[in-house]
């Protein structure tokens, strides 16, 4: 039946509230959805082209078996749930549980799936995971965790002053409204705009300051800039003494810092960066974001440190237009300083209980008694998404069992031995534990919009049936829950549980007990979430509403356009934070350390051989990751041209018209080309999403991991230097077919 349903564009962190039209079976139009409690009707050009992720010939109908010729073959849901459950256990007898490795657990805005699969997990005994996360945050984590054992947002809606460190939130959104409040800063002559980006990007053409590093220098730019604000005694001498310690080694380390000298390696004039500093610190609120920019480029941790000390220093913490740390439905991190984790074989370290994604494949291709033997990837495509495809194939080769559920045949699924069908975003429960607001925190359950496409199930209920045929749980450790949710004692039993065997299994238990008494059992495991929630933050959550954890959950449960539930004052904020006493520890003595070696440290990583900086993996206006394989849906930039400078084209002998070969240590790819003067000499750029395969109309532009390296990433929370990969490029007139290996 033809009609509008609520639901949430599933492209980036933001998930703005959407409402879409579906007709015969098919999603025919989005449009905003001016109730929804965060975006209140606001999307992007991108939401708009939902239609080409839903609809099409993309889709995968049945359960895949590899066969020995690497050809795949349609099997039942049976066939496929019993052996790949009687080969996971398998792994687990021979090798143990910790050598069954989970990649994934839900795309953006498709996480109930994770829930489940961590009770997969606990079932199998198996303790290493990875995500998108392990690429990009895990740094940011791991300084959080020093400094307060929380995590922080901006208040832009409120801020004086809004700064953007390798962001471009024009393109990549990442906190509500993002284009409306940027026009708001830009036009109100009061508030101002910062920006750190060696591209000029959209957001940079409205800031006020745009400080155009070299490629890789971020970390100079910002020591200059605190150390602006140190020398010239810009900082809130009260704030530090009241709130922080440690603060004196800080201090003394900035104070040290030789501001012309690092303004003159990182390649903007010191007059800028003094003045960026006195806008930041006259400020009464400053809001900081960083992204990808510079948390996948050189010094990329230390960045983050800095990046903090900017607001820390200035005293723009718990307060409206400064940063704030924000409740969670469901904790994406744990921020625990102590937590000392390392992967089995390389010894990486786990910041956030996530595995590095450049050393997953180290994790394989050995000899090691302790390596990875079995992986489970979840709505993930990291054979194209992790550095260095090439050998992520290979590892994925060296393994005893894989198994990838997703959608679509992705570039991972190719390499399974088990590919396992989903319903789409569109045609589920689902939501996203993006939740990451001050001071009123939203989450957002959506009901499916169309029937689920034959022959597909749900991650939850894949999740189940691997489990029910693994045989860890019987009837009658379900029988007392059963007899306790039918007499109104659930609760009581639940929590009986948590200190029993099925504890790790709880998501599980919820699915078979609890779900048969909703519309759907996908959302059952957000019972436990919402009681977590009550008991943890009982005031904010009373102050959005909510009586108790019941309450919350019918809630959700009721919430088409999603449910606010936290709201908090700013002063709460300090309670979010993780020291007994709530004081932040300012000095982080290996940081310090690296930064004072920043003076002796090279500001440049490229060679006579590779002498250009490749960003692999921008954001445009018309890349979406991997989500939307159809390329259709692009408008412009149909083939994602490599982005260079006009002095560089002319150099090369590139011109619009023609193609480009760009080589580096890992491999090369023929592209588009597209001569722009927002690139600066010596600096390109490929897009994110591109590089895919579709039925029927082949490879659209370049893969841009084929060309990564896995061993160019940060040392202490190895992600990757994706946005610095020295290259050649050269003129060609070659037709462009993706990647030559």
């Amino acid at each position: 039946m033809a009609q509008w349903h609520k639901s949430a564009c599933i492209l980036c962190e933001c998930n703005c509230g959407i409402e879409v039209f579906t007709s015969d079976g098919l999603l025919e139009r989005v449009r905003g959805d001016k109730d929804h409690v965060s975006s209140q009707g606001y999307t992007c050009n991108k939401a708009l082209r939902l239609p080409h992720y839903q609809n099409g010939p993309h889709r995968l109908t049945s359960p895949l078996r590899r066969k020995a010729d690497g050809t795949y073959e349609p099997i039942s849901w049976d066939t496929a749930i019993a052996e790949i459950a009687a080969r996971l256990a398998a792994v687990r007898d021979a090798h143990g549980g910790e050598s069954i490795f989970f990649y994934g657990g839900g795309g953006q805005g498709n996480h109930l799936g994770g829930m489940y699969s961590s009770a997969l997990m606990r079932a199998l005994g198996a303790r290493y995971r990875s995500n998108a996360l392990a690429q990009e945050k895990t740094g940011e984590f791991w300084v959080d965790s020093q400094l307060y054992q929380a995590h922080t947002r901006g208040d832009f809606e409120h801020a004086e002053v809004a700064v953007f460190v390798g962001k471009n939130p024009w393109q990549s959104h990442s906190f509500p409204r993002a284009r409306v409040t940027l026009r708001e800063i830009a036009r109100d002559p009061g508030r101002a705009i910062v920006v750190i980006d060696p591209v000029r990007t959209e957001t940079a053409d409205l800031a006020d300051h745009h400080l155009q590093v070299r490629p890789g220098t971020d970390a100079w730019c910002l020591a200059a800039l605190g150390a602006v604000l140190v020398q010239e005694d810009l900082v809130d001498h009260e704030f530090l003494a009241a709130h922080t310690r440690d603060s004196a080694a800080v201090l003394d380390a900035l104070n040290r810092i030789p501001v012309a000298e690092f303004a003159s390696r990182c390649g903007v004039d010191v007059s800028r960066i003094r003045s960026a500093a006195r806008r930041i610190g006259s400020a009464a609120s400053v809001s900081i974001f960083e992204d990808l920019g510079v948390q996948q480029a050189p010094h990329s941790t230390l960045s983050s440190y800095l990046e903090k000390l900017l607001w820390l220093l200035t005293g723009n913490f718990a307060k409206r237009g400064a940063m704030n740390a924000h409740s969670w439905l469901q904790p994406l991190a744990q921020h625990n300083a102590r937590h000392d984790r390392r992967t089995p074989v390389t010894g990486a370290r786990l910041i956030a209980n996530l595995v590095p994604g450049n050393v997953i494949a180290d994790e394989i291709l050995t000899d090691h008694p302790q390596r990875f033997r079995a992986m489970v990837v979840e709505s993930s495509n990291p054979a194209h998404s992790l550095a260095d495809s090439q050998r992520f194939r290979a590892a994925m080769a060296a393994l005893d069992l894989t198994v990838v559920i997703d959608v679509a045949m992705t570039e991972t699924a190719r390499h399974a031995d088990y590919v396992l069908p989903a319903a789409s975003q569109f045609e589920k429960y689902e939501a996203t534990f993006f939740n990451l607001e001050f001071p009123r925190n939203t989450f957002h359950l959506r009901a499916p919009a169309l029937p689920p496409l034959p022959g597909t199930l749900t991650e939850p209920e894949m999740y189940a049936r691997l489990i029910r045929a693994l045989d860890v749980v019987t009837a009658e450790d379900l029988a007392p829950l059963h007899a306790a949710l039918a007499a109104g004692q659930f609760a009581q039993a639940v929590l009986e549980m948590m200190t029993g065997k099925l504890a790790g299994l709880a998501p599980f238990v919820m699915y078979e007990v609890l779900g048969p008494t909703l519309p759907n059992p996908s959302p059952a495991a957000l019972w436990l979430i919402a009681q977590r929630c009550f008991l943890t933050y009982p005031d904010a959550v009373r102050r959005a509403g909510h009586a108790s954890g019941d309450a919350l959950f019918e809630a959700i449960l009721s919430s088409p356009s999603g449910v606010t539930f936290t709201v908090d004052d700013y002063r709460d904020t300090w309670t979010y934070v993780g020291a007994a006493d709530k004081a932040i520890t300012l000095a982080i003595p290996s940081l310090l350390a690296e930064l004072d070696g920043l003076r002796d440290a090279p500001a440049r990583w490229t060679t006579a051989e590779f002498p250009f900086v490749l960003s692999a993996g921008e954001r445009r206006s018309f890349t979406a990751n991997t989500i939307i394989r159809n390329p259709s849906w692009r408008r412009k930039d149909t083939q994602g041209a490599l982005r260079i400078s006009p002095q560089d084209a002319e150099s090369l002998g590139l011109s619009e018209t023609g193609t480009a070969v760009v080589t580096t240590s890992r491999g090369t790819v023929h592209t588009a080309v597209e001569i722009t003067d927002r690139m600066q000499p010596g600096h390109v750029s490929l897009p994110n999403g591109l590089g895919l395969d579709f039925p029927d109309q082949g490879r659209t532009g370049a893969a841009p991991n084929e060309l990564t390296d896995s061993a160019w990433r940060d040392p202490l929370s190895g992600t990757p230097w994706h946005k610095h990969v020295p290259a050649r490029i050269q003129a060609t007139t070659a037709p462009m077919n993706g990647a030559l290996h």
